[in-house]
């Protein structure tokens, strides 16, 4: 049933995507040309373009990512830590495996952020949590996520002893479920969680369903520079971060209504 989830939720996740209904709509100008019907086609044509000018000038993303983001502080005040957990989504797990050298991507911020975190509190458990979340990894050669991590982490000499590895999660609700499995954390622990700013209020009710009893988020990989400062022409920029918003805010109501 998981898996049937999984696969549905991917499925999902590319047919929200800004491009996948702007094809849609040139697809449908096509249709129309060869039907001979001019003037639907003329229409659709029409709208596609002002879809795509709309997308690659106006940072719509930012409107619906920078509520997500604002949801915790940023940097939050902390003393002690008895764990990390790093969820996943900033390694290249193919990538990894093909070139042999660590592969990060755009959030990037979330390996190294939990690097500083874990030299700043020497004492506290690291747990990284992922697997792979990409349906595409599934008939390629591919690292999990935690291995390409740990691999990081390993690179700037930090000790394996420290390490713990959740490999086999691939969505949140894996993340909170397997990493609480992993973990048994004790009552009054206290375990920060590293993941992006847009993606922790899912996270954190994710842990809190799963368990976890005093976790503290600290979000990282922040998006939304602002509407203002980021109107201008980038069109992949623009349709990344809305993509991104989409499917965030979209896997908040369905982890709501499923209670994952």
């Amino acid at each position: 049933m998981d898996t049937l989830v999984f696969i549905a939720s991917k499925l999902a996740a590319f047919l929200l995507r800004a491009e996948t209904w702007e094809t849609l709509l040139l697809a449908g100008a096509l249709i129309a040309l060869l039907r001979g019907r001019i003037r639907a086609a003329r229409g659709l044509l029409i709208s596609a373009l002002v879809a795509l000018l709309a997308l690659g000038i106006f940072p719509l993303g930012d409107l619906l990512i920078a509520p997500l983001e604002r949801t915790y502080p940023a940097n939050p005040r902390i003393s002690h830590v008895d764990g990390i957990i790093i969820l996943g989504g900033a390694e290249d797990g193919v990538g990894t495996a093909r070139h042999h050298q660590v592969q990060l991507n755009a959030a990037a911020e979330r390996v190294t952020a939990g690097l500083a975190l874990a030299h700043r509190f020497p004492d506290a458990r690291i747990l990284l949590s992922a697997g792979s979340g990409a349906l595409r990894h599934l008939a390629r050669e591919s690292m999990p996520g935690a291995e390409v991590m740990a691999a990081a982490f390993r690179e700037t000499g930090f000790p394996q002893a420290r390490l713990l590895l959740e490999s086999r999660s691939r969505n949140t609700t894996e993340n909170a479920r397997f990493s609480y499995n992993l973990a048994q954390p004790t009552p009054g622990e206290t375990w920060l969680l590293v993941t992006s700013a847009f993606h922790m209020r899912r996270a954190m009710a994710s842990f809190e369903r799963a368990g976890w009893e005093a976790v503290v988020p600290y979000p990282v990989d922040y998006r939304a520079d602002g509407f203002l400062e980021d109107t201008g022409w980038d069109l992949a920029g623009h349709l990344d971060t809305l993509d991104l918003a989409i499917k965030e805010w979209v896997g908040i109501w369905a982890y709501a209504a499923s209670g994952r």
